[in-house]
């Protein structure tokens, strides 16, 4: 799939393994997904488009460059998405961040909204959507949906651990938005859970059954 990117850096890879492990508490798993989101929207971002400015420092004019075109934009979905928003925000101090929640049914993968609020300019910039895990991909092509219908016209979908099934399904719902993953898993379980993966991320985060 063309607009896969899996992530391969050593560092988000250690990382991702420690993630992983059952015996990682909640503390330590929440600030993994920060560092790890850090590192994720570090790459996701590489694409900024770039202008000349020139600067004065305290010995001379430079000539150097700032982003420039639209701005960026965070969106998590919730609710594991929001774990990932301090490290990305880290980088984009600067980017709004809007929410989308979305409930998905355990058993069919159906999803329903409950939750949404986006910044009032969201479709004038770059928006970054980010989830922990991207499994049925329903939730996904969802949020994804509910952007371009604001007006969105750039986004990029941003998660940990992404399975096949989900890989596909978005792709398929989007097929111009790029993916960005850590890692690419085995596929789901019965009960929609990607395997091996790291469980509940929500739960895992927020220290809930």
């Amino acid at each position: 799939m063309d607009n896969l990117k899996i992530l391969d850096h050593p560092l988000l890879q250690h990382k991702i393994s420690l993630l992983r492990d059952k015996n990682t508490i909640m503390k330590e798993f929440r600030e993994l997904v920060s560092e790890i989101s850090m590192l994720m929207t570090y790459e996701a971002t590489r694409s900024l488009p770039l202008k000349e400015v020139q600067v004065q420092t305290p010995v001379a004019i430079a000539t150097t460059k700032i982003i420039s075109g639209r701005k960026v934009a965070l969106v998590p979905i919730l609710r594991a998405g929001l774990g990932m928003v301090d490290g990305a925000s880290a980088l984009i101090p600067a980017a709004p961040v809007g929410h989308i929640g979305v409930c998905r049914d355990g058993k069919t993968g159906g999803v329903s909204e409950y939750y949404c609020k986006l910044p009032v300019d969201i479709a004038d910039r770059e928006v970054i959507v980010m989830d922990l895990l991207l499994a049925t991909g329903n939730c996904a092509a969802h949020a994804v949906q509910k952007l371009k219908d604001a007006g969105c016209r750039s986004l990029k979908y941003i998660c940990v651990i992404a399975c096949p099934e989900g890989v596909k399904t978005l792709s398929a719902a989007h097929p111009d938005v790029d993916i960005y993953c850590g890692a690419l898993d085995e596929g789901l379980t019965d009960d929609l859970y990607i395997t091996p993966g790291v469980g509940d991320g929500g739960d895992r985060i927020f220290g809930t059954k």
